[in-house]
């Protein structure tokens, strides 16, 4: 891999397109939802409580039409608009794309739809020389993140990532396709490697006199369900299925980075190292920080004066979240999966 070059047959014009027509179900972190913080106390938090209470009685009267509103300003606040709709850099810049979340599919620029509309952008914009990716994530779905680093892979412009505080498991797959890797010397990044954690209820429900019947069209519909222990051959088949989307993990990493699968294996024990290690070892290039890779993209690109910074992230205000949090009320929980790879 080059230092700006994508692979052997360069982007794809459909890599977006088609990078989403099939998904299987290897995925899945669950993303635990923040508390939402109560009202002050006080004439203001009445104030507010009151303003809220308004504001959820006039989205009730208005109904449908109101719901569909909410759903397209979501759209543009995950990062779902179309790339035509985002501001143009007026002179070269750096688009910055935060990667500081779950990787999942939840349309942020920690999924793979999220990351696809903001390089789109960044493609299609002529003042866009680079982009930098500031990560801080532990991992999360394993399809969403080959799907990302697929995309990160494919982008014809250079991409340099500046890793924070975690840089680990599906976060280090994407992270592996860039032209460099910065970390902090104390970042825990790499982390390579795959779990898939079913949960054994049975005893519980013995205890609590709980009896559940699963009527199944096949004799290991249900497992992983947690409703009963796994067979040797249910476990067998979880553990083939975990070896081989680590070793698709490996090869990915292996290829972004220069590495023999052989160099990587030995690298991927599932823990993480810190940056200094990381920097020893090939899996990160150099300590550094935000400015660090600035310049160095600036450099790379050929503008030693420096690149502007351009960031394609949403608003995230009080009324923003509230929109976002009672657009997503009406949606149909997701199917439960039983077990669930994830890079993380």
């Amino acid at each position: 891999m080059n230092e700006t070059g994508r692979g052997p047959n360069g982007f794809q014009e459909d890599a977006y397109a088609s990078a989403y027509a099939a998904r299987d179900q290897r995925t899945g972190a669950v993303m635990a939802t923040p508390p939402v913080a109560a009202p002050p106390k006080g004439n203001g938090g009445r104030v507010a409580a009151i303003v809220i209470l308004c504001i959820l009685v006039v989205i009730a009267l208005v109904g449908f039409s109101c719901s569909a509103a909410i759903g397209g300003m979501t759209d543009v606040l995950s990062g779902e608009a179309d790339a035509s709709s985002i501001a143009k850099a007026t002179s070269p810049s750096a688009v910055v794309i935060d990667i500081d979340s779950t990787i999942d599919y939840d349309g942020s620029a920690c999924s793979p739809d999220g990351l696809a509309s903001r390089l789109r952008a960044a493609r299609a914009d002529d003042q866009v020389k680079g982009v930098i990716l500031r990560v801080n994530s532990g991992g999360g779905t394993a399809t969403a993140g080959e799907e990302m680093a697929r995309l990160v892979a494919e982008f014809p412009k250079p991409i340099v990532v500046v890793s924070t505080a975690s840089n680990a498991s599906a976060a280090y797959e994407i992270s592996s396709q860039a032209d460099r890797i910065f970390c902090a010397k104390t970042t825990s990044i790499g982390a390579i490697g795959v779990a898939l954690q079913v949960t054994d209820l049975s005893g519980l429900y013995e205890k609590l006199g709980i009896d559940i019947e699963t009527i199944v069209s096949a004799e290991s519909k249900d497992a992983g369900y947690g409703n009963r222990p796994l067979t040797e051959e249910e476990r067998e088949w979880y553990q083939a299925m975990v070896d081989e989307i680590d070793a698709d993990f490996i090869q990915t990493v292996a290829d972004g980075r220069g590495m023999s699968i052989a160099e990587v294996k030995e690298l991927a024990n599932g823990l993480p190292y810190t940056g200094s290690q990381a920097v020893e070892n090939g899996l990160a290039d150099e300590i550094g920080y935000f400015e660090d890779a600035l310049v160095y993209l600036s450099d790379l690109v050929g503008e030693p004066g420096g690149l502007s910074t351009l960031s394609y992230e949403p608003s995230t205000s009080s009324l923003d979240l509230l929109l976002g949090l009672l657009s997503q009320s009406g949606q149909a929980a997701p199917s439960n999966v039983a077990a669930k790879p994830s890079l993380s």
